[in-house]
Order: structure tokens, then sequence, then C-alpha cells
């Protein structure tokens, strides 16, 4: 259906059902020129509007070959698959009412949410009876459970049509006044959406077991990830928000060869929308190679909400040239920002060179450093310049310190720098950084060790390659906080915080399926373009050895030393078993999965 068909016919019924459409699509789209790029947003949208499609209706308009999906397809679409009906209705209601008493109650109701569809909290789950439970005796006969779904259908469509109207009065004033605003980020607002977030939980009762669910025994991707690519869609105005920036890197520590790596602090003094992105940064001394390390970033609460999560999101986008980006809408406080990745690039180098470059030479009787290890000294300044104006600061200089040597730098040896080296404004220059390395060979009387702990430290090995490390860069833009504050906070493992947030992130938007063998044993796969990640859910009172054979997997990279693999899943707890990247992009690539419980 072309878009100017869809115009012509707004008038009367079809005028009223238009609008219903683009007030769905624009409650998650910032534009009808938007498309649709995975069966995940199509379902989104498609709940938005009042409907909850089978698997067998998302196969119709969704086939093995499908990429996108016009706003006219969507409309289309919602032609010719109709809203929720009474039936639907009583059919969800006795899929819900497990023990077939006549009643949804607050376990039935709670067990559904935090199996299918999307995750609720348990005092989420109680609001929504309490909304409706005329009577309070805390469940919901059929008569409340249908007023719920309605009236949040309606709710939804209100809470739609205001986020489409706001939109469009915006875009008419910058149409009459010909300047470059566009309008704010509406789809992940958690004031102007919080409504319609609800409804889609809500709704996605009535076909819980038709969703589509795949299972990860043999998870295929869409095609080569390197198609799907593209550039990641930031804000329009992103000119006029105020701007952060913070380098930072992942390490393999030498002796735990645990993944180590810079995380942020993020203070906020105003409710504002965010749009945060990280991306690998190409240094002279890393090695040669056409294949990006993954990275992405983790938001976080700085304090657990009353179920004890933290996690708030977390980059899902890419663009070809390995920028990940995250938009949300954030309440004024202090969060969390942890990079995180796969490992499956960053792995600990498995031998030594054969060679070892030369760090110092004897010159006019005193020992100076070589002409490579300065290429490699200005590399690492330029890295420890986290905020990149050229100078490091006293700050900057002690996160180096405390990554170097595992020391601050005191107040003493701070005057030492200021009395010694080359300054700006207070901050140690590129000169100053290399008179401080010229001064320790001077005084090592040709003594290498100290200068290789440094650079290996840094992830540098002997050929002063960068081979055991990977430097990023991240960029924080906020919409109304023009003080937003963001900085380091500290080195440490990367894994140490992100453990059960990447477990609840892969829980609420991967796949499950049950392990055979075992009631409570769950498996769950997460699946973008460009990462796979298996977890391991084990409910059960018992601990369990669980066999993954990933081996029928094609062109995949892994965290794992092998692609068959046994796991120890304690009881009552998840583990993250798999990460996988394609190895080469711009083949098509697949995991494929066979667990067995090992007695």
């Amino acid at each position: 259906m072309s878009r100017r068909s869809s115009r012509v016919s707004m008038t009367g019924d079809n005028g009223e059902f238009y609008l219903e459409c683009k007030a769905a699509y624009l409650s998650i789209y910032e534009s009808v020129k938007d498309e649709i790029d995975s069966v995940e947003d199509l379902v989104q949208v498609l709940q938005q509007a009042g409907r909850n499609p089978s698997k067998k209706v998302l196969a119709k308009y969704w086939k093995s070959d499908t990429e996108h999906l016009t706003f006219d397809e969507f409309v289309d679409i919602c032609k010719k698959e109709k809203a929720t009906t009474a039936d639907d209705l009583m059919k969800a209601f006795r899929k819900i009412d497990i023990n077939g008493d006549g009643y949804i109650s607050l376990e039935e109701l709670y067990k559904i949410m935090t199996t299918k569809g999307e995750k609720m909290s348990r005092s989420d789950v109680k609001k929504m009876i309490d909304e409706v439970d005329e009577n309070k005796d805390g469940r919901l006969d059929y008569g409340e459970f249908c007023k719920m779904i309605m009236e949040t259908t309606e709710e939804c469509k209100k809470v739609s049509r205001k986020i489409m109207e706001k939109k469009e009065l915006k875009r008419r004033k910058e149409d009459q006044t010909k300047t470059s605003y566009s309008e704010r980020p509406m789809s992940a607002s958690s004031r102007s959406n919080k409504g319609a977030s609800l409804a889609g939980s809500r709704k996605s009762l009535l076909s819980v077991d038709d969703l589509p669910k795949p299972s990860p025994r043999n998870k295929k991707s869409k095609g080569p990830a390197a198609a799907s690519l593209a550039k990641l869609s930031e804000p329009k105005n992103l000119k006029e928000w105020t701007h952060a920036t913070s380098k930072g890197m992942f390490y393999i520590d030498e002796e735990t060869e645990k993944l180590l790596c810079h995380q942020y602090n993020l203070k906020l003094t105003e409710d504002t929308s965010v749009w945060i992105t990280i991306q690998p940064i190409k240094t002279r001394c890393q090695a040669d190679s056409d294949q990006v390390i993954d990275t992405g970033l983790f938001i976080l609460r700085d304090k657990p909400d009353e179920d004890g999560n933290v996690l708030i999101t977390f980059t899902r986008h890419r663009d070809a040239k390995g920028k990940y980006g995250v938009k949300c809408s954030l309440d004024a406080g202090n969060y969390r920002i942890i990079p995180f990745t796969t490992a499956s690039r960053l792995k600990k180098r498995e031998s030594d060179p054969s060679s070892t470059a030369k760090l110092l030479q004897l010159k006019d009787g005193k020992y100076t450093i070589t002409k490579a290890f300065r290429k490699v000294l200005e590399d690492i300044f330029d890295l420890s310049d986290l905020d990149g104006n050229g100078t490091m600061s006293r700050e900057e200089f002690n996160w180096y310190n405390i990554r170097t040597s595992d020391e601050e730098v005191g107040d003493d040896e701070w005057e030492v720098v200021e009395e010694r080296l080359e300054l700006e404004d207070g901050e140690i220059t590129k000169n100053g950084f290399l008179q401080l390395n010229e001064m320790e060979a001077e005084d090592s009387n040709g003594d290498e060790d100290d200068m290789w702990v440094t650079l290996e430290s840094l992830g540098i090995n002997k050929e002063l390659v960068m081979d055991e490390a990977c430097p990023f860069v991240i960029d924080v833009y906020t919409e109304d906080c023009d003080d937003a504050e963001f900085k380091v906070d500290a080195i440490e493992d990367m894994m140490d915080k992100l453990q059960r947030p990447l477990c609840q992130s892969v829980m609420e938007k991967g796949e499950a399926t049950k392990v055979k063998g075992m009631k409570d044993l769950t498996m769950y796969t997460y699946m973008s373009d460009t990462r796979a990640t298996i977890v391991v859910d084990n409910k059960s009172y018992s601990s369990v050895r669980l066999n993954l054979d990933c081996s029928g997997s094609r062109n995949c990279l892994t965290n794992q030393p092998s692609l068959d693999e046994t796991f120890s899943v304690k009881s009552q707890s998840q583990i993250i078993a798999y990460h996988f990247t394609p190895k080469n992009e711009d083949d098509e690539w697949n995991v494929k999965c066979e667990e067995s419980i090992q007695k």
C-alpha cells in the first residue's frame, strides 16, 4: 500500500483507523519514515495498535528474507489483523487461570509476567490487579480482567495520540520558523510513555503462548551482520544537547586474567533524555586487524529498586564502524555507566612474541628512550587524556598511575610533576609526559624491567603491540541537563557489577527454552545483529552440571575456550554460559546449541 493511498483515505472511519495506526507507530518511532527493522519491534508496535499477533500471524508478514517494513506496510497489516475480541479475552483468561477456579490470582498473573512476555515485578503486578479489583479480594474475575485489558488498551491509545499530537505540533512550529530543531525522542521516555509501556505489558497477556519463541538450540541470524549495520538513529538536534566525553580501556589483567575496564558515574541534576555511545579507538600500537572488537554499554541505577534490580537499559544497535548507541530518559540522580565486551576477540595472548623491542638506547653517555618506544608513549598519553583536551590532568594522571603501579598520585609526587615537567594550565602536556619517561630512562642505568611492567599492565606485548587491551571512547549527550557530570569512577573487573544485570537483560530480552530432564532449568538466548549470549537459570534447589555443545554453530567466535563446554550451575542461580559474535560480519552466522545434563 502506498503512502499516498493511505493518506487519501483519511475520512470517516478510515481516517480514525489511520490516525490510530499512526499514533501507535509514533509511540515507538520518531517518524512514520522510520522503518521496522526487527520482528521484536513489529510485535511491539502491533501491540501498541491493539493487536496481539501469534507466531503464525507474524510469519505471514516477517519472512526469513524480510529486512524491514514501512509504515504503510504496517497500516496494511493492521487492516488485515483485527484488534482483540471478546473471544480472545476469554482464551487469555483461561490460559492464565492455571487452577481453573474462575479467578486470576496474584501468583498466577505474576508467574505469567515473569516467564513470558515483558518482565514485571511483583509490586507492579499487584498494582495492575488493585486498579480494577472492585471487590478488593486480591484477584480478578473475568469481568475485572476484561476491564483491565480494555481500559489499558484505551489508555494506550490516548497516550499514543498525545505523543503523536505533540510531535506534529512541534514539526509545524519548526516548519514555520524554518529552524533545524527536531522532536525530542519519545519512544523511551518514562514520563510521556509510561502508560503506553505498561499497556504493552498488559496486552501481551492475550497471546503469551503464541508469541514467537525460536529455540536457542538453533538460533539463526537474519543474514550477514554487516548487511544490517547502518547509521545509528541519533537525535536530529543533537548539536544542541550538552556533551561530555571520556576515553577508557578494557584490559586483560596479567595475574587474574579477568577483564578490567574504566567504569563511570553519571550525575544528573534534572530529568532529561540522554543519548550515549561507545566506540573502539584505533591506535598505532594496536595489532593490525580488519575486525572490530565489540564494545557496548550498560546503564545501571546507583541503588537497586524495590525488587533489587539495577539495570535500566543497554546498547543493542551498532553502526558499521563499531559504534553502539542507546537513547533513554533518566530522572535526576546518580547512575553507573559500565562498558561491556563479549571478549570473543579480546583474549589473553597464547604465547609471547619471539623477539623483544628495545625501549632504551645509550646516546652521548646517557640512556634515552628509542623512537619506537616514544611512539607508543605518545599513544599511551593520548589514551590517558580521557577528556581529549590535549593535556593530562592530575585526575587523569592518577588513573594512569593506578593502572600501571596500583598506587595513587600523592601530593608530594604531584609537586615533583609541577616542578620538573612541562605543564599547560596546570596539566601535563604530551612533551611533559615524554620528559617524565626520559627522566626514568636516565635513572634506569639501562634496566628496562620497570618500563615493561608499565607496558604490560596496559596490554602491550614485547613487540610493542597492544594485543591485550582495547581502548574506547564514550560520548554522553543530555537534552535538558546542562550541568551533567560524567567521569571515571573506578578501574575494576567488568563483570563484578555486570553479572546480575547482564543475566537480567538476557532473561528479559532473550528467548527461553526449558532444558529437557530438569523442570526448573531454563536456557535463555539473546541475539542481536552482532552478539548472542546464552544464560542458564537454575531455579531448582540442586546444583547441576550442564553440557552445551555449540560446535554446530557457523561463523562464530566465542568467549569460551571451545564451543563444547560443561558448566556448573549452583541452585537458585544464573550463569552466563556463552557469548558469540560473527567471525566474519560479511557472512551469515548462526548459533546452534545442544544441551545435556551431566550426571
